[in-house]
């Protein structure tokens, strides 16, 4: 699972990467253009759809990196048996969500069937919104994926969140998983 999880995360990487240099050009483009005197018609709708993009595949790379908001303190705080509890209960609750997300995200898309954007109307709408399930899809394997680490250190009382950085270490405190 590792090696699979180092991949996913450099593909994330990627496409997080390309996304916001896409969106960096769109915007200085778009402020060019504004300069010159003639706006570009698509640019809001466009750059509305990059942002999101790069946030449904960030948060599946934060997942996959336990980079997301968390309670290490809390969870570090109960007895090893509530503990394990708190985990595999908190974990559930996400990939219930996530799973939800998916199917309401793919019952969305059957609904967009036929639609374009308006400003640039060769472009499906389908393909934009397809970013919530795939977004949702790859945020539930990220957390499976990054699980079998998490709970050790979690059962270890080790700290996720708030990784001391030593020689070697890595920044996300995962000593180069």
């Amino acid at each position: 699972m590792g090696k699979i999880g180092r991949v996913l995360g450099g593909l994330l990487s990627w496409i997080v990467i390309a996304l916001m240099v896409v969106l960096t050009v769109v915007v200085v483009v778009a402020v060019i253009y504004r300069k010159a005197g003639n706006s570009l018609s698509w640019y809001d709708e466009v750059a509305s759809i990059l942002l999101v993009w790069i946030t449904y595949y960030g948060a599946a790379l934060a997942a996959l990196r336990r980079s997301h908001i968390g309670f290490d303190d809390v969870l570090r705080g109960l007895p090893p048996a509530a503990r394990k509890v708190a985990v595999v209960l908190a974990e559930g609750l996400v990939v219930f969500f996530f799973g939800l997300l998916a199917w309401a995200g793919w019952q969305v898309l059957v609904v967009l069937e036929g639609m374009n954007l308006v400003s640039l109307t060769w472009v499906p709408v389908q393909f934009t919104q397809s970013v919530i399930p795939i977004g949702a899809v790859l945020f539930i394997v990220a957390e499976l994926l990054s699980l079998p680490g998490y709970w050790r250190d979690v059962m270890a009382g080790r700290s996720t969140e708030h990784a001391v950085m030593s020689h070697g270490a890595s920044p996300d405190g995962q000593g180069g998983r």
